[in-house]
């Protein structure tokens, strides 16, 4: 659908500049999504592998997100080989919906509940993202936070990450309900100190 360069603004590589590679396609359907026009994937062009690289290493840093849309409807192996091969930390943001492809240096893990993951993702998450739209949804996070924790760090698929205590618990409000939710995702941090709560910040920023 699109790429480009920017700050990451949210979950723990916030504020670190990086290469977003966004593609078309997703069928878990939420409702609040903000980019909607990237849930028909015949509507953007097909862009071969080398080209999305090359553009990629037109810019200094070499931290390159993979979204969407949902990014695991699709094979991601050709891709991340080659962006690894010019020395770039391969980042996913993903609902989960479908089984994970490809090499992942940090994995960015936000079910959702219109399709909600499936459990072979489990053991490679390094970051839950769990966006709070309803005061539901804070025992909807608990449960990924249990499936996550349950499965133990496998430690050759992430050779960056130095043990299994790495991983990062986040709840982000919905940005529409912001002001609402906000001051309960603090409370709720404040007496459950696992979680960590994550800002769109790029939004503040007003960058892509």
């Amino acid at each position: 659908m699109e790429a480009f360069y920017t700050i990451q603004g949210e979950g723990h590589y916030q504020g670190h500049a990086a290469y977003f590679i966004r593609l078309g396609g997703c069928d878990v359907g939420c409702h609040w999504c903000d980019v909607k026009d990237s849930w028909e994937a015949g509507k953007h062009p097909s862009v071969s592998v080398e080209e999305i690289v090359k553009e990629a290493s037109k810019y200094p840093a070499r931290i390159a997100v993979i979204t969407g849309g949902e990014p695991v409807m699709y094979n991601l192996e050709a891709l991340t080989e080659a962006l690894k091969k010019e020395g770039f930390r391969t980042h996913i943001e993903t609902s989960g919906a479908y089984p994970l492809t490809g090499t992942w240096d940090w994995v960015c893990l936000s079910p959702k509940k219109f399709k909600e993951p499936v459990e072979s993702i489990y053991p490679f998450v390094n970051e839950l993202k769990s966006i709070i739209f309803n005061k539901s949804d804070f025992e909807f996070a608990e449960k990924y936070y249990n499936h996550i924790t349950d499965f133990e760090f496998e430690e050759n698929y992430h050779p960056h990450l130095l043990s299994s205590s790495d991983k990062h618990f986040f709840l982000q409000p919905e940005w529409s309900k912001q002001q609402e939710m906000l001051p309960l995702i603090i409370e709720y941090v404040k007496k459950y100190p696992k979680w960590e709560v994550s800002l769109q910040v790029h939004k503040y920023m007003n960058i892509p």
